[in-house]
C-alpha cells in the first residue's frame, strides 16, 4: 500500500499522477540557454545570390557557379542585418558560412574556395567576423552554419567525393575529410564562444566515412549548441520547414541524434517523433522550427531573390508561426536574405521590426501574471475578457507536467476553458473569450513535483480560438 501511495497523491482539485520508474532528462546549460532564447535568425548568403537566376536546390548541389568573382557586394553591412534580427526580437544569429556551392565567407587557410580567391576587396573579406562582431555591438549570440554535406565545386554528394572508385577518389575523400577538420578548427578558433555550430543536413559520422567533427567542437567550443551529427543532437528539426510544431512538442525524445539511417523510427509519419518528441525518451533534443521569412505565396525561398518581396509572410502568419513554435515550447529560427548590395532589403526590415513590435505588444504586457507562490492561480484587477494564457515550467528541472487544464473563475465559479499536455520553456493556449476575476493552472499529471515559473493571462482582440 506505501508503494501505492507514493506513486498516487489526491488533491482537493483533483487527481494528480506522479509517474514513478523513469529518469527524467534535463538539459545542458548551451540546450537551456538555446530554449530560452525562443526566437533567432539564420542569414543565407553565397555566390549564386549573384547569378540573376532563380535558385535551384538540385541544380546547385551538382553545378559549380561558373565564376565565383560575381560576388561583389557594394555596401555590404552586417550592422544592418543584425539591427534587423534584434528589432524582430532574436536573441541569436547564424551566419551560413558554407553552403552547397563549397564557397566559405571567411578567409581559410585550408579551403582555397573562400574568400581570399575574390576580387572584392582585394581578397582581404571575412564575412564571418563582420557577422560576429555586429552580433556582439548588439547583443545577440553569435552562431555559424557548415555546409559540408554537398560541395557543388569539389564534386561532393551526401558527404561522399563523387567519381570512379579508385585511388584517386580515395585519396580525393581524404583530402575533403581533413580540408573539412581544418575548416571546424578555425571557425571553432577564431572567431571567439559560439553559441550554436549548425552543420547542415547533419555532420553524418566519422564510423561513415564523414569528416570527425564532434572531436573539435567539443575541444575548442564546449558550451556551443550542436547541431547535429550521428553520435550527437544537442536539438532536434522540428519535422517540417514552416516553423511550426506539432501539438504536444516534448523536448524529450527516444534517440541521441536526428540520423535517419541510423533510427529510422524518426521519419516515420511524416516525421511524426520529430515534430512531438516524446514525453518517456530518455534524451534532451528540444525541437528547432524553422523557415524563411520569405516563405509565402508558394514561394520558399532562403536566399535572395530578385523581384520576390511578395513572397515576404504577412504578419499574421508571422504571429501565428511564433504561437506555433516558441508557443509550443520550440525554439524558432527564422531564414533571412541579405541581397546582391550587401543588404537586407528593406521591405524584411520592416517587416522583422513590425513582428518584434507585434510580439512585444501581445506578450509583453499580461493583464495577471503569477508571482511564483502557493497555487497557481491569478487574480486579475478586475472582471476582465481573457483569451489567452501563456504557461511556462523551468525546464533546468526538466518537464514536469504531462498533463494540465486552464480554469477560468467566472460568476463565482470555476470553469475550464483549455486542457493540455506538454508545457516546456513556453505553451501559448488560446480558447473562446471569458469574462473572469481570476484563472489558475491545475496540473492533473505530473513528473516530480511541477517547478511553473510562467503563468499569464492576456487578452487578445484580433485573434480567434485555434
Amino acid at each position: 500500500m506505501k508503494g501505492i501511495f507514493s506513486k498516487i497523491v489526491l488533491l482537493a482539485a483533483g487527481m494528480l499522477w506522479t509517474v514513478a520508474g523513469f529518469t527524467q532528462p534535463l538539459p545542458t546549460a548551451a540546450q537551456l540557454a538555446w530554449q530560452r532564447a525562443e526566437l533567432g535568425v539564420v542569414f543565407h548568403y553565397d555566390l549564386h545570390v549573384f547569378d540573376g537566376k532563380q535558385y535551384g536546390q538540385g541544380s546547385n548541389r551538382i553545378s559549380p557557379v561558373p565564376d565565383y568573382n560575381i560576388f561583389k557586394p557594394s555596401q555590404l553591412d552586417t550592422d544592418q542585418w543584425v539591427k534587423a534580427a534584434k528589432d524582430a526580437g532574436a536573441r541569436f544569429a547564424i551566419l551560413t558560412v558554407t553552403h552547397e556551392t563549397g564557397f566559405a565567407l571567411y578567409q581559410s587557410d585550408v579551403n582555397p574556395y573562400c574568400m581570399k580567391a575574390l576580387q572584392w576587396k582585394n581578397g582581404k573579406g571575412d564575412i564571418v567576423a563582420d557577422f560576429v562582431k555586429s552580433c556582439r555591438k548588439y547583443g545577440l549570440e553569435p552562431g555559424l552554419y557548415i555546409g559540408i554535406r554537398w560541395n557543388a565545386f569539389m564534386g561532393v554528394h551526401d558527404f561522399k567525393v563523387q567519381g570512379e572508385k579508385n585511388r584517386f577518389l580515395e585519396a580525393r575523400q581524404q583530402y575533403y575529410n581533413r580540408m573539412v577538420e581544418g575548416m571546424v578548427t578555425e571557425l571553432c578558433t577564431r572567431y571567439g564562444p559560439l553559441f550554436e555550430i549548425w552543420f547542415d543536413g547533419g555532420a553524418s559520422d566519422p564510423a561513415d566515412g564523414a569528416p570527425d567533427v564532434l572531436s573539435i567542437v567539443e575541444k575548442y567550443q564546449p558550451n556551443t549548441l550542436f547541431y547535429w551529427n550521428g553520435q550527437r543532437s544537442d536539438a532536434r528539426w522540428g519535422g517540417s520547414e514552416t516553423g511550426t510544431v506539432g501539438y504536444p512538442c516534448w523536448s524529450s525524445f527516444p534517440y541521441p541524434s536526428m540520423l535517419t539511417g541510423r533510427y529510422p523510427a524518426i521519419a516515420e509519419h511524416n516525421f511524426a517523433l520529430a515534430k512531438h518528441g516524446d514525453s518517456t525518451g530518455k534524451y534532451w533534443l528540444p525541437a528547432m522550427s524553422d523557415a524563411p521569412l520569405r516563405g509565402h505565396n508558394g514561394r520558399h525561398e532562403w536566399f535572395w531573390e530578385p523581384g520576390d518581396e511578395h513572397s515576404i509572410y504577412p504578419l499574421s502568419n508571422l504571429i501565428q508561426m511564433y504561437e506555433h513554435s516558441a508557443g509550443r515550447n520550440s525554439t524558432l529560427i527564422l531564414g533571412l536574405t541579405p541581397d546582391t548590395a550587401g543588404l537586407m532589403p528593406a521591405p524584411d526590415v520592416e517587416r522583422l521590426k513590425e513582428f518584434g513590435d507585434a510580439i512585444r505588444k501581445r506578450f509583453g504586457n499580461p493583464i495577471a501574471s503569477y508571482n511564483g507562490k502557493g497555487d497557481i492561480e491569478i487574480r486579475l484587477p478586475s472582471v476582465q475578457v481573457v483569451n489567452q494564457v501563456m504557461i511556462g515550467e523551468d525546464v533546468a528541472k526538466g518537464e514536469r507536467i504531462l498533463s494540465f487544464v486552464v480554469e477560468a473563475k467566472t460568476g463565482g465559479r470555476w470553469k475550464q476553458v483549455y486542457a493540455g499536455t506538454a508545457a516546456g520553456n513556453k505553451h501559448i493556449a488560446t480558447f473562446a473569450p471569458v469574462k473572469a476575476s481570476a484563472m489558475r493552472l491545475r496540473v492533473t499529471q505530473q513528473r516530480n513535483k511541477p517547478a511553473v515559473i510562467v503563468f499569464n493571462a492576456y487578452f487578445n482582440d484580433e485573434i480567434k480560438p485555434i
